[in-house]
């Protein structure tokens, strides 16, 4: 079941939360049960329920990708995996509404994404364009938002929500080079995956600008926020993922998952600098 659940993936929407709480300014001090079960609503709940509720709608498509996952397998038999996602559902939603209004509407949203992503009539996941974007707010935008609604118990400050949007709209190139990975399988079961659609270089070179204009946007956000020194951080470490991505670039089938550990991890701590250079911004808030 914790396979089935991959907790490898609960980092992204962790980390995003994360940084939600840091860009709110308020501070972590009386706050942190409610911080805590906010990490566990992000990570441990609603990312574990899109990755079982994946697992049962892709059990095809995984047993020629990942003949060695829990249901293709048969270590999780029968319909044991849809009743997990849908289990999980539901104590995602008792504690998103034990946060509150704002977190249940943000988790709501985000369940809903996660079925829709992978379960039909719609199953985004067909066209890489829809999936990945719906992947790529619910990893970084929403729990942003939902750290950031957790400390303030109130709508984000509109520069938060600025920020928080711009580095999801880059988390689509970062969930285009995940499907690097199932190229053969995706285009076998017919998704329409950006890799299947392009070709690998082009979805390659896509998948990076869609991760530096954002990052360039932010950088050019927090100048004139009067952040120079922030707005200089996340410059210097988007200049490091540019560097590698040339390396990745040259064979991108073959660099796409160690590109995304090392451009990622950059992108990431970008994430985190621009996080705390809307701290002071938020007393002072439109």
């Amino acid at each position: 079941m914790v396979e089935l659940l991959k907790p490898i993936t609960w980092f992204a929407p962790m980390w995003a939360f994360a940084c939600g709480v840091v860009s709110s300014g308020h501070p972590a001090s009386g706050q942190w049960p409610v911080i805590l079960a906010g990490v566990l609503l992000a990570g441990p709940l609603v990312c574990a329920t899109s990755q079982a509720a994946n697992d049962w709608f892709d059990r095809e498509v995984d047993a020629i990708n990942e003949p060695q996952r829990p249901i293709p397998s048969g270590r999780i038999p029968g319909r044991w995996g849809l009743y997990l996602a849908a289990g999980w559902t539901l104590l995602s939603l008792l504690v998103a509404a034990a946060l509150g209004p704002w977190i249940l509407g943000a988790a709501i949203f985000g369940l809903a994404l996660a079925w829709i992503y992978s379960a039909p009539p719609f199953r985004l996941k067909r066209n890489g364009w829809w999936g990945n974007s719906a992947v790529a707010i619910c990893y970084e935008g929403l729990p942003w938002f939902t750290g950031a609604a957790v400390m303030a118990a109130s709508l984000p400050d509109p520069r938060v929500l600025v920020v928080a949007l711009l580095y999801s709209i880059g988390a689509h190139g970062i969930m285009t080079l995940n499907d690097f990975k199932s190229l053969e399988g995706d285009r076998a079961m017919g998704l329409r995956s950006l890799p299947v659609q392009l070709g690998a270089a082009r979805a390659a070179r896509f998948a990076c600008l869609v991760m530096a204009l954002p990052q360039i946007a932010v950088i050019a956000c927090l100048a004139a926020w009067e952040r120079p020194w922030h707005a200089g951080l996340v410059a210097l470490l988007l200049g490091g993922q540019l560097a590698l991505m040339a390396r990745f670039l040259k064979d991108p089938r073959a660099r796409a998952a160690w590109y995304n550990g090392t451009g990622t991890t950059l992108y990431v701590l970008g994430m985190l600098a621009a996080a705390f250079a809307l701290r002071p911004l938020v007393q002072g808030a439109l």
